[in-house]
């Protein structure tokens, strides 16, 4: 195990419990959950010390771990800032205007696709399906959903972050769920 990096009370609670779930033998299927739960004690993401923390934990080879770090896009192998941006790029997302979002990302925090911004404040990253197609074009920020964007609600959405406010998280245009714009046409009544 790792002689740097441990999980805290509250994050080794939390493993136990993850790893309670799975049936005696099988407590390496916890790697995702727990590879999760390190990077957030982390700091959004894993470094050589954590992983190898992880493979101890589950009794796992390290490159085991390491390949389920490295094979989902879940996983950060290098310091984020404290706003990981993803933009969406698949073709819903792209067809209702994902690069005017890049680009109003790239005012607001200074950042390419790729980079973190100086006083590390965003990463922004672009991403394939977050599986909002319906509400596109979307991002998601940390574990919180923005979606129906524009370039203006999404500057709005980054300048609140940057002056330490919290937006509310969902559609930009009040919509609930997957429900057509402009509000319900059918089952518009309870119990019809």
């Amino acid at each position: 195990m790792s002689e740097t990096f441990a999980f805290n009370d509250v994050f080794e609670a939390r493993a136990q419990t993850i790893i309670a779930r799975y049936p005696e033998g099988r407590q390496q299927s916890a790697v995702i959950p727990l590879l999760d739960l390190a990077q957030r004690q982390a700091g959004g993401w894993l470094p050589t010390e954590v992983i190898e923390f992880v493979a101890g934990y589950l009794g796992m080879p390290r490159i085991r771990v390491l390949e389920v770090a490295s094979f989902y896009s879940m996983f950060n192998l290098e310091p984020v800032g404290e706003h990981f941006v993803q933009l969406c790029r698949t073709t819903p997302c792209w067809l209702r205007g994902s690069d005017d979002l890049r680009a109003a990302a790239k005012d607001v925090t200074g950042c390419g696709l790729g980079e973190t911004s100086e006083d590390g404040k965003f990463t922004v990253v672009e991403v394939e399906c977050l599986g909002a197609c319906c509400n596109a074009p979307m991002v998601q920020i940390n574990d919180e959903y923005y979606e129906d964007l524009t370039p203006e609600s999404f500057k709005a959405v980054l300048e609140s972050l940057k002056r330490g406010e919290t937006p509310d998280a969902g559609s930009r245009t009040g919509r609930s769920g997957s429900e057509p714009e402009g509000g319900l046409t059918t089952l518009t009544t309870e119990g019809a």
